[in-house]
């Protein structure tokens, strides 16, 4: 098992900038395995605003990308574990989403939450990623989803 990544290490591998970074921290990692990040949820989030006045639940579809932008990173952190001495080429590294699959919901998420995100590597062939993802929140399970992407240099 690996160290702890704050946000500044985040932000060096993800392309994502406020206010859609939605992983905050990673706790611990292991490559070509797992990851757990948090996430914690405020209501100070763009989203409350208008989802929905009065009762702020954070939006399933945002719960998929915390788990997406988790999987990404644990791509990034095992290319970067596995990197040899070779150049790797010229360009940027991106992973995008290419697929969602089983997306359960099972109880809201609301503001002081805190999303604890645990992602499992299912299978990587050439440069698509397959994840199995969990969001908990208190021990409680919040939602679950099979997650695809791919990696591209730009």
């Amino acid at each position: 098992m690996t160290q702890p990544i704050d946000i500044r290490g985040i932000l060096e591998r993800l392309p994502h900038r406020y206010p859609f970074i939605l992983v905050d921290r990673v706790l611990e990692w292991e490559p070509r395995n797992r990851i757990v990040t948090l996430k914690n949820v405020t209501i100070n989030e763009p989203f409350f605003q208008g989802h929905f006045p009065g009762y702020p639940v954070m939006p399933g579809v945002l719960m998929i990308e915390s788990m997406a932008q988790s999987a990404a990173l644990l791509s990034a952190l095992t290319s970067e574990h596995n990197a040899t001495s070779e150049a790797e080429g010229e360009g940027s590294t991106v992973y995008f989403l290419t697929g969602v699959d089983n997306a359960r919901f099972k109880r809201p998420v609301t503001a002081g939450d805190t999303l604890r995100i645990t992602v499992n590597l299912a299978k990587q062939k050439m440069s698509l990623w397959t994840f199995s993802a969990t969001v908990e929140v208190d021990g409680q399970l919040a939602s679950s989803a099979d997650i695809m992407c791919t990696v591209r240099k730009v």
